[in-house]
């Protein structure tokens, strides 16, 4: 077996859920393991391509849905389902829902998880993570510290807790960590 030293995970959400994109991006990228991350989020603006190679390769796959289903989103989802036979879908509560998001939302094929506020979506996309995570902790070549520390991840341990307020992160990105990897060039961010 391989090791990989980065994992892709792919997040469809639409623009008005910037929120919730960038708290699952912080959430991610402030877990306790050196692995870096590919975060891979649905275009925002016409001009962004939408990338069709993370989608299929990507090692998890969310889905996000707020009051209305935008594109390319419905794309995306058809594209990991047909890659990968499986997906997370999340469904906000309380919020009203255009009748194209019933139609989506209908769709025998998705079983839908609810979640309240951003807090409470990072609390479950967290769980999921780090449970494959540790399920796959010999191929991402996980230390048994890094493993204690996830394992050790509160629920209520979420990126608002720990890594702050902040914009930007709602887009794709590749976070790598120093442990891992030695940059050649661009710009080292301290914490």
């Amino acid at each position: 077996m391989t090791t990989k030293a980065v994992m892709t995970i792919y997040i469809s959400a639409a623009s008005d859920l910037m929120s919730e994109r960038e708290a699952l991006a912080r959430m991610i990228a402030a877990l306790p393991v050196t692995l870096g991350w590919r975060i891979v989020q649905t275009p925002i603006a016409d001009v962004e391509p939408l990338d069709l190679e993370a989608l299929g390769s990507a090692d998890l796959y969310f889905l996000v849905m707020g009051s209305d289903i935008r594109a390319p989103v419905g794309l995306e989802w058809l594209m990991a389902r047909r890659v990968r036979g499986s997906a997370a879908a999340y469904l906000k509560r309380g919020v009203p829902r255009t009748p194209a998001a019933q139609v989506f939302i209908n769709d025998r094929s998705m079983v839908w998880q609810t979640f309240g506020d951003v807090a409470d979506l990072s609390s479950q996309v967290q769980g999921v993570l780090t449970e494959h995570l540790v399920r796959h902790a010999i191929q991402y070549a996980l230390t048994p510290d890094e493993i204690a520390a996830l394992e050790a991840l509160p629920a209520s341990d979420t990126a608002t807790d720990r890594a702050g307020r902040g914009e930007e992160a709602g887009h794709s990105a590749v976070i790598l960590s120093r442990e891992r990897f030695e940059p050649s060039g661009g710009v080292v961010v301290d914490e």
